[in-house]
């Protein structure tokens, strides 16, 4: 079985921080549709940060890596998204100590980990139409492969992406239940949840980021 190293949980955080870099805007027009549009900003508050501390980030094992990530988007993104996020990292990261790779199971147990994280912060549940929508998906497809000797990882990775933008459209016409857009009640209805767009386009683009074709496209480039 291969294993995921801490370079591939650097290059995959890379990627994720130039995502929310360039789709700041993007983001943030599709928060406005339903939230009170600085879900983008505030996104690339944090990661911005990231970015200007990389070379100072402590990599001494992939969770203290993720435990850092966590520290700075927790005290710098905004709103609810700030402890939604850094909860997720938090918590993969706790599972991760003094390890510099990991399998696909320990992979799972992060996820599996970062979502209940997430549930237990926020309260929201699969179906509240919020990133849960996005990185349940992810985390079931991640676990199909759990135990499979020959389980290719840049195929995983490609049909996690797949299932993550697959929740965009799934969930456009739901209801929201919990996060900003709930507020607005049935105005939430034919809008993407900003939050799933961000978790299928950060997949997409970690794709691209090591040679992986993803299956489609979440962003607007």
């Amino acid at each position: 079985m291969q294993e995921i190293t801490l370079a591939d949980f650097e290059r995959a955080i890379k990627a994720a921080a130039e995502t929310a870099l360039r789709n700041e805007k993007y983001f943030s027009e599709l928060d406005s549709a339903a939230g009170d549009a600085d879900f983008g900003v505030s996104l690339a508050s944090g990661f911005r940060v990231v970015q200007n501390d990389w070379d100072q980030l402590d990599r001494s094992s992939i969770g203290a890596f993720l435990l850092k990530i966590s520290m700075i988007i927790s005290r710098n993104v905004g709103g609810c998204s700030g402890p939604i996020w850094g909860t997720a990292f938090m918590r993969a990261g706790m599972l991760s100590r003094d390890k510099t790779s990991i399998t696909l199971e320990d992979l799972e147990k992060m996820l599996t980990a970062a979502i209940e994280g997430i549930q237990q912060r926020g309260g929201a549940v699969e179906g509240d139409k919020t990133l849960l929508d996005a990185l349940i998906p992810v985390r079931n497809k991640i676990k199909e492969y759990v135990g499979k000797p020959d389980a290719d990882l840049r195929e995983v990775l490609r049909e996690a992406a797949a299932v993550a933008t697959e929740a965009i459209e799934r969930t456009k016409n739901w209801v929201a239940k919990r996060g900003r857009q709930s507020f607005t009640g049935e105005r939430s209805v034919g809008t993407p949840d900003p939050g799933i767009v961000a978790i299928a386009t950060m997949l997409n683009d970690i794709c691209k980021a090591v040679g992986v074709e993803p299956a489609s496209q979440a962003s607007n480039g």
